[in-house]
């Protein structure tokens, strides 16, 4: 067996994976299915090893024997597709569990038996994912991940965030033992896995037995909307070492913002990055084609304020998802930085009611999403002080101005938010200096703003000489790009309204 020990290794065994998926688009199968379908299988790869790992504490099953990866192995072509149909099907009989979640719903959309077999024999067990260089768990793992995302048709992008803007959260977060993390939005687990990597490289040699169960048990924990990319952010989990295949699922499948946390629930750090958009709702389509929406708004007793816009309420569920004293990181589209009505009552009661300190405005061209202008905001929850604000100063860092990245050319690295986290300055925020980049607002100042207007700007952006009004002709290309596809999605949702009421011409509501 091979075992991949450089990220150009890792790369060329990826590349190697994802290539199998032109041959299985022969047998319908996607390319967001094909992340699913080779997550299934890698899944029962990694639990065999890590069954026989004694870097794990020796031999700990993960799946049980007769219905793990030797038996898909010892099965011929004709009787292999059924028998994998029989361990999903087994799999999944318990969803409250962590590997019940996995496996939960989990079909075989792999139809041709020869070609199912060759993925397993030919591809999957011919590396030993668990070794001692790149595993599931890191580059390799997320570099599926990451393709499938570049799928943007598929809509995969909307769960991905880059791992350096992830990385760089965790950074300035500084998550400890003690910590209940959770992201309300988990997506694949990305945030999920950053914090309790960090944990272990910083305070693994003095996890106490207490703060280690606590990790494996519930310290760690995710909400997300889809079952599939749920079951990404569980398996994810699982093969880290966090949870037990029979305990609790740590992933929680449903709408985060349905119902006010319990008391149990509260976090004491939160990262995230919430689904972009600014609506939830319906699509309502009459018997004359004409396309309108009915927005639906939360009936939420622990809201500041009733809304129908998705990231707004998001905001006010992590605020209230935070116990007192909690800390969050939250990605946030510019609107709410500055759109009126409900964002202006929004932004005034996390100001008083939050320490909201530091915002970082993002450059455009590093999410999969098109047109993104987005944000991370900090802030940490208050008890209740009528009679003053939390938030004395709020801290911005313009990493936007002058810095132009893409998905493929110009990537967002490590190294490029450097400067960031050493402005931010974990280790003491409240001694942070000014710079041409970071500049401090004082609570007064943010208040005769317009609106309470967080989006802040006074940098010129390099690349344009005295005069000049526009941006470098290839940013403004890149922007048209991102707002056409966006455009593009939108219209793409229309005409699918447009074919359900052709086929019922009475005018039926569906939900998006």
């Amino acid at each position: 067996m091979t075992v991949p020990k450089t990220a150009a290794e890792a790369k060329q065994l990826v590349d190697k994976l994802w290539s199998y998926c032109h041959v299985l688009r022969h047998d319908g199968v996607s390319t967001i299915d094909y992340v699913d379908q080779l997550t299934l299988l890698l899944f029962l790869k990694m639990a065999q090893e890590r069954a026989e790992r004694k870097s794990f504490g020796g031999k700990k099953e993960v799946v049980p024997s007769h219905l793990g990866w030797q038996t898909l192995l010892d099965a011929d072509a004709d009787d292999l597709k059924l028998r994998y149909e029989n361990i999903l099907g087994q799999l999944g009989k318990k969803p409250d569990t962590a590997l019940g979640l996995i496996y939960h719903g989990a079909e075989n959309k792999i139809r041709n038996a020869a070609t199912l077999k060759r993925l397993i024999v030919d591809l999957i067990d011919k590396v030993n994912w668990s070794g001692t260089g790149v595993d599931i768990k890191g580059d390799a793992y997320e570099a599926l991940l990451e393709k499938g995302a570049e799928d943007i048709k598929s809509g995969a992008g909307q769960y991905f965030t880059p791992r350096a803007l992830i990385d760089a959260m965790v950074r300035c977060m500084r998550p400890r033992p003690d910590d209940t993390i959770i992201d309300p939005a988990c997506g694949t687990g990305g945030f999920l896995l950053a914090a309790h990597d960090y944990i272990q490289h910083h305070h693994g040699d003095q996890l106490s037995k207490e703060d280690a169960q606590h990790l494996r048990n519930g310290g760690i924990s995710g909400i997300e909307l889809v079952h599939d990319t749920a079951r990404l952010a569980q398996m994810n989990l699982l093969l880290h070492g966090i949870g037990e295949p029979g305990g609790k699922a740590l992933v929680d499948v449903r709408d985060a913002l349905a119902k006010p946390p319990a008391a149990d629930e509260r976090a004491t750090l939160i990262l995230a990055n919430p689904p972009f958009g600014r609506k939830s709702g319906f699509t309502t389509v009459d018997e004359f084609g004409k396309v309108s929406r009915e927005d639906v708004s939360y009936d939420r007793s622990d809201f500041w304020v009733t809304t129908s816009n998705k990231q707004l309420n998001f905001v006010q569920h992590i605020a209230n998802l935070l116990k007192i004293d909690g800390r969050a990181a939250v990605v946030v589209p510019d609107n709410v930085l500055f759109e009126g009505g409900a964002g202006e009552t929004l932004r005034r009661r996390l100001l008083k009611d939050c320490d909201v300190h530091t915002l970082l405005r993002l450059p455009t061209g590093i999410f999969y999403a098109g047109g993104v202008k987005a944000n991370v905001l900090f802030f940490d929850r208050k008890r209740a002080r009528p009679e003053q604000a939390w938030t004395s100063k709020l801290w911005v860092y313009d990493f936007r101005t002058g810095q132009h990245f893409t998905l493929r050319q110009n990537k967002l690295e490590a190294q490029h938010l450097d400067e960031f986290i050493d402005a931010y300055n974990p280790e003491d925020r409240h001694a942070r200096t000014e710079s041409e980049r970071f500049k401090c607002f004082t609570y007064e100042e943010l208040l005769a703003r317009d609106k309470v207007n967080l989006d802040i700007t006074w940098m010129r952006d390099p690349d344009l000489e005295d005069g000049d009004e526009l941006q470098a002709p290839e940013v403004i290309a890149q922007e048209i790009v991102e707002d056409l596809q966006a455009a593009l999605d939108e219209f793409a949702a229309v005409a699918e309204a447009l074919q359900l009421a052709k086929a019922e011409r009475e005018g039926r509501i569906t939900d998006e």
